[in-house]
């Protein structure tokens, strides 16, 4: 029911159109009710029963009363014009009373689609910036394509399987009540028979679903993995055709694909069983009923227009009870996709704005790491150990070490994508988690060793995040980068589509494009990390010579693995297993015939 109670919420900013919803459907059931009792004066006048009211009766405020008074004008009608007139009166009337009844029916659906599609604009836009905001730890512990198949799928099946049913849920019961409470008036022997089988139906299509929503969960889950395959191939497709691991990679998809073939099949027949099975119910019902009011028509305790009416009610209740039951299989399957989603929202972020944020002026002394370690919270293991180390305003400090001496890491704990374990990041002197999260990523730019670039045009690409830039400053980035030339040699100029993941570009193009985003940003601090380690030499050449005006006069943290990269760096870190076991310039630690000179010699060679 929590998981209910929070749609509920949802509704709120549409309480208005849901208002609106509801007298709606309130009148089209009012419609549907009366719609019931006209019938009998119009079977006792095809069935040659009706019974004429000459005296006219005292108008009172009861349903006897009134039904009393119409048939005395009913009588009238039929005295002074005959049955035929009447006949017309009452078709007019029946005419009517569905017209109103389909147009208050119709006008529910029209308030109500606007509550569905907002609430699920809704879900779709608090998972999107929900996803924005989550630090980088939770995403590395989850597979992305489940991610965006709970985005995707799960919304949808939200929107399928509960919102879809809003109307059942509001408009059915209400159905349910008029129809049992007219035919109650009917005949109260007759429908205390028909609650006793409605009751042991009830009972048998009930015990059917009790697991629908821990299968649905499974067939969700599954789905995930599959949207994770999908996504996983087409980033890998270069290498699974290289290796010739099409068929091994068809087969693996095969497999998962069956298996969520097969637990969908069993969730679909477990649900498409609830329909038959209570027209089936219905039937029988119907049967027995049958036999019953038969019995009660015989001894005179019930008219044949009054046993037609209630039959008619008592399918007013079927069609409805049907939806029901329907409606509770469908929203046990969507409480299971609610779920799902609610993991996302739910996630806790641990890396969060202080609640009385220092305010950072401009960067004018240092970076200082003190006495920071990390490790992941999942499995414990220690990143780092201990690491201080201070980077002056304006200087150059690079980090070099074999693959997971933690140097990554140290980039992704200064702008806080991570979290220290221990000890603290300083800023001139202020600690990091004192400051606004984007107050301080606002001081800082990243290259990265994959240049991560949007499926948009060059120019949106390089404002990214930056409003009311002009096409001079963007030029000027450009020129900066070494990207100016090949930028104008492209079709369109610095409005071309780039494509997915810049993927019409070359390697060095794509990477000069990311370093004219960070030139544009002109930012005080600079994260480079391997920026040209992917690169061939000639675009490793171009790429050099734009970080070299890059880093001009600015701080900057450096990872690189060619080290001929980084010779003119203030300091040069070196790192193993998380600790610093090395530091100084290029030639001081050539001098010292340590790690790094054997670094620089196995690159030599």
């Amino acid at each position: 029911m929590r998981r209910i109670r929070q749609l509920v919420l949802y509704l709120k900013p549409y309480k208005s159109l849901v208002g609106l919803n509801i007298i709606s459907n309130l009148l089209m059931v009012f419609f549907s009710i009366i719609s019931i009792p006209v019938l009998i004066p119009f079977l006792e006048i095809l069935l040659d029963q009706k019974e004429l009211t000459t005296e006219k009766p005292v108008l009172k405020m009861s349903v006897e009363s009134i039904v009393d008074f119409f048939n005395y004008r009913l009588s009238l009608v039929i005295i002074e014009y005959g049955k035929e007139q009447a006949l017309i009166i009452l078709c007019f009337m029946i005419v009517l009373v569905y017209f109103f009844k389909n147009l208050f029916r119709y006008l529910s659906l029209v308030f109500l689609a606007p509550v569905r599609n907002g609430i699920i604009r809704d879900v779709r836009q608090q998972l999107f910036e929900k996803t924005l905001i989550l630090p980088l730890s939770y995403f590395s512990e989850e597979r992305k394509g489940d991610l965006m198949s709970r985005m995707a799928a799960d919304v949808q099946e939200i929107e399928w399987s509960i919102l879809n049913v809003l109307e059942t849920v509001a408009r059915e019961p209400l159905m349910i009540i008029g129809a049992l409470a007219l035919m109650l008036y009917l005949s109260p022997a007759l429908t205390l028979f028909v609650l006793v089988l409605i009751i042991f139906t009830s009972l048998v299509i009930g015990g059917i679903g009790r697991n629908l929503k821990k299968q649905s969960n499974k067939v969700q889950e599954k789905l995930g993995e599959l949207v994770s395959m999908v996504e996983e191939t087409l980033s890998g497709l270069r290498i699974i055709k290289g290796f010739t691991a099409e068929k091994f990679q068809s087969e693996k998809f095969s497999k998962e694909n069956n298996a969520y073939r097969s637990m969908l099949n069993r969730l679909l027949w477990r649900r498409d069983l609830s329909s038959p099975l209570s027209e089936f119910m219905g039937v029988s019902m119907v049967t027995v009923l049958i036999w019953y009011g038969f019995r009660q028509v015989q001894i005179g305790d019930l008219t044949v227009a009054a046993f037609l009416a209630f039959l008619y009610a008592f399918f007013s209740v079927i069609e409805p009870a049907k939806k029901f039951s329907t409606a509770s299989y469908n929203i046990q399957k969507g409480i299971a996709a609610v779920e799902r989603v609610e993991k996302i929202l739910m996630a806790e972020n641990h890396i969060t704005n202080p609640e009385t944020p220092a305010l950072l002026p401009a960067f004018q002394k240092s970076i200082e790491f003190k006495n920071v370690s990390f490790f992941y919270k999942t499995d414990e293991t220690q990143i780092l150990q201990n690491i201080n180390l201070t980077i002056p305003r304006g200087k150059t400090v690079a980090l070099v070490g074999a693959s997971g001496a933690g140097k990554s890491t140290i980039a992704d704990l200064l702008p806080r994508f991570y979290e220290v374990t221990q000890g603290q990041i300083l800023i001139d002197g202020i600690d990091i988690r004192q400051l606004k999260i984007s107050d301080l990523r606002a001081i800082m730019g990243i290259v990265s060793q994959e240049a991560i670039l949007f499926n948009d045009s060059i120019y949106n690409n390089i404002v990214f995040g930056k409003e009311g830039v002009g096409m001079e400053q963007v030029i000027e980035a450009a020129k900066i980068a070494n990207a100016h030339d090949f930028i104008m040699s492209t079709e369109k100029g610095y409005e071309t589509n780039i494509g997915d993941r810049g993927m019409k570009l070359s390697g060095g193009q794509r990477q000069r494009l990311t370093i004219a985003r960070a030139v544009l940003k002109n930012p005080p601090i600079l994260i480079l990390d391997e920026a040209t380690s992917a690169l061939d030499s000639e675009s490793e050449r171009l790429v050099q010579e734009a970080l070299t005006k890059l880093l001009a006069n600015r701080t900057s943290l450096v990872i690189a693995h060619r080290l001929s990269t980084i010779q003119h760096a203030d300091e040069i870190i070196v790192l193993r297993a998380g600790k610093i076991i090395e530091r100084g310039t290029h030639f001081q630690l050539l001098e010292n015939d340590g790690e790094y000179k054997k670094l620089v010699a196995l690159q030599s060679m």
